[in-house]
């Protein structure tokens, strides 16, 4: 793929037209969505052999590798506050990363992503001004009580439920901290020469806490492809299609998109992990849904 122009603020020459801006908007956030879930769902496969957290910490060191790669973002001018900005958003993300791997660990794949959104739910409440993001925090509530009380009640051990829980509203809290971190970034005009940088910085400060695995993962060609699935799958592909949805319609529209993402969730988890939901959490994610659409309305 050509390399893009580092000093460009917008995405990449090679995502400005072609095939891509042919393909309608909501399909593109669905291929987003499915590549992300179905990453998550194959990394569930390789939790016994690695651990949660330490698939997660290949998640994102081969992604940053990958966008490195791809971009060079060392060609860019960075000023030192453009280089903080983007390492702090590159590690909240790692870290949401992280504890995500683990909620899902414990969680059904579409209850954590619906649990996780109470993060972004969250910010449009405090930094709105209207009803409705008001209305959505309430609405989110209603869906947090069932789905954590099904969960709770259902046949997996409570402990496990008590970290899974624990784990993804931590996740949630990584989110909102990744969301406001990442207007900064997109502020500076780094784009995706930012994420690679913040996805290596990520990869760097967790490292002494999973870098051992080194030792096992790369002589294991089998095990390190399957790791690359999941980075490019979770990661690189869906933060890619991400960027050329935005390019293409407003943010109030892309909110709107996010909502279908605790369902592509729910949808992947019964077709590839057999995690079929019974119809109280149906009503809990499409609660936690509405709430995501909710925050919304009015904003462009």
């Amino acid at each position: 793929m050509p390399a893009a122009d580092p000093t460009s603020s917008g995405p990449p020459s090679s995502l400005r037209g072609g095939r891509l801006d042919r393909v309608p908007a909501p399909a593109l956030f669905l291929v987003s969505g499915l590549t992300l879930y179905l990453g998550a769902a194959v990394a569930v496969g390789l939790f016994e052999t690695l651990g949660a957290p330490t698939v997660s910490w290949w998640r994102i060191v081969l992604a940053a590798v990958v966008l490195l790669a791809w971009r060079r973002p060392w060609r860019r001018r960075w000023t030192r506050a453009d280089l903080g900005h983007a390492a702090l958003f590159g590690i909240a993300l790692s870290a949401m990363n992280i504890v995500f791997y683990v909620a899902i660990d414990h969680l059904p794949l579409g209850v954590a992503v619906a649990l996780e959104f109470t993060g972004p739910v969250a910010v449009a409440a405090i930094t709105g001004r209207g009803w409705r993001e008001r209305g959505a925090i309430l609405v989110a509530a209603v869906g947090v009580v069932l789905l954590a009380g099904i969960t709770l009640d259902g046949d997996v051990p409570r402990d496990d439920v008590v970290i899974g829980l624990v784990a993804v509203f931590c996740a949630a809290a990584c989110w909102a901290g990744y969301i406001v971190l990442g207007k900064r970034v997109a502020g500076g005009g780094s784009g995706f020469d930012g994420l690679a940088v913040g996805m290596a910085a990520g990869a760097l400060v967790f490292a002494p806490f999973f870098g051992g695995s080194v030792v096992t993962v790369v002589p294991d060609v089998g095990l390190l492809a399957f790791l690359l699935v999941v980075a490019i799958c979770s990661s690189v592909v869906p933060y890619v299609l991400d960027q050329v949805v935005l390019r293409r319609v407003g943010t109030a529209t892309f909110a709107v998109l996010l909502a279908l993402l605790p369902a592509t969730a729910t949808a992947v988890g019964a077709v590839v992990l057999a995690q079929v939901p019974s119809w109280p959490e149906l009503v809990g994610l499409a609660f936690v849904s509405g709430a995501i659409a909710m925050t919304a309305t009015g904003r462009d």
